[in-house]
């Protein structure tokens, strides 16, 4: 006669927590066991970024930041002590105006860039022809990338004192001057508005029809909707495009340093002359000081553009 075997008992049917000194094991949900793994990967995939971020940005930061707080080598003080002039210094006088004039002129060409780039990728996005819209992003990435000597060249050849188009139409008697405040925003235009195409075209394709179709169907008009309900949807995205026109005109030197020199006082200019000894040697903390000026500009912006790009997402997601 045989016995039927005893069944073994599986991990799941443990007991390590019952009475009479009854253990019972509960398994871990397969789900938990996948959503840690995935967790651990995700970050594991993320070091190599936070290494770069800490080299590239996190040590020159620290280092602006300790010189711009250190006494020149050649001053009286000596080197390696503390020291706030060189901050003081950074906002006074020429250094000022410097400052002052890149804000002004970064301002306003990424505002005029903004409101000129809007209706240009507005046009792409809404545009039947798929090639077309292949065609002006695929420029716009082109040009937001020129910049530089060869810009500068080009300016200087087309619209300079002897240049081709300025010769053709007497420019130069009816008050043009590439090399003034008026012709750097013009330069600066040419590389800002493709990148404010590019950078607003995801959030204009974010835009859902529905939402026109209601606008429509209230009896709304096109500038209704795009007072009541576009613009207010995309005003985070366009002041994120504008935060970055903003950067990119801020932080430009080639072009300007090429075409204009010191005709226009910039603080990139500025901090270039204060490395290179051109004013006055032993300026190097000077320059951090100056760059460490540009870094809490850009924090300011930045301070305004974060909270309002939280508030786009939840409608363009």
């Amino acid at each position: 006669m045989t016995t039927a075997p005893t069944p073994v008992p599986t991990p799941a049917a443990t007991d390590l927590s019952g009475g009479a000194g009854v253990l019972t094991a509960t398994p871990v949900p397969r789900k938990r066991v996948r959503s840690l793994r995935r967790l651990g990967g995700s970050w594991l995939a993320t070091v190599p970024l936070l290494l770069f971020f800490l080299v590239g940005f996190g040590l020159p930061a620290v280092a602006i930041v300790i010189g711009a707080f250190t006494a020149s080598s050649d001053a009286e003080t000596g080197a390696g002590e503390f020291t706030t002039a060189n901050l003081t210094d950074s906002v006074q006088g020429a250094y000022q105006t410097a400052l002052w004039s890149s804000v002004k002129l970064s301002a306003l060409t990424a505002l005029i860039a903004t409101l000129i780039g809007l209706p240009i990728a507005q046009a792409v996005v809404t545009s039947r022809f798929r090639a077309l819209r292949e065609a002006v992003l695929t420029a716009s990435g082109v040009l937001a990338n020129f910049g530089g000597l060869p810009l500068a060249f080009a300016f200087v050849a087309t619209l300079g004192n002897a240049g081709e188009i300025t010769e053709m139409f007497d420019l130069t008697d009816h008050g043009w001057s590439l090399y003034s405040f008026t012709g750097l925003t013009v330069v600066y235009l040419y590389f800002l508005v493709p990148l404010m195409v590019l950078t607003v075209t995801p959030a204009l394709d974010g835009l859902r029809v529905q939402w026109r179709e209601a606008a429509q169907n209230n009896r709304a008009t096109g500038f209704q909707y795009w007072r009541h309900v576009a613009l207010p949807i995309l005003f985070p995205s366009l002041l994120g495009g504008f935060v970055l026109l903003f950067g990119s005109a801020f932080a430009a030197y080639a072009t300007a340093a090429a075409m204009v020199g010191a005709t226009v006082p910039l603080i990139s200019r500025s901090i270039a002359d204060a490395l290179s000894g051109n004013v006055l040697v032993g300026q190097g903390n000077l320059a951090l000081a100056l760059s460490l000026d540009m870094i809490l500009v850009a924090v300011l912006v930045m301070a305004v553009y974060l909270p309002l790009q939280r508030r786009s997402a939840r409608w363009l997601s």
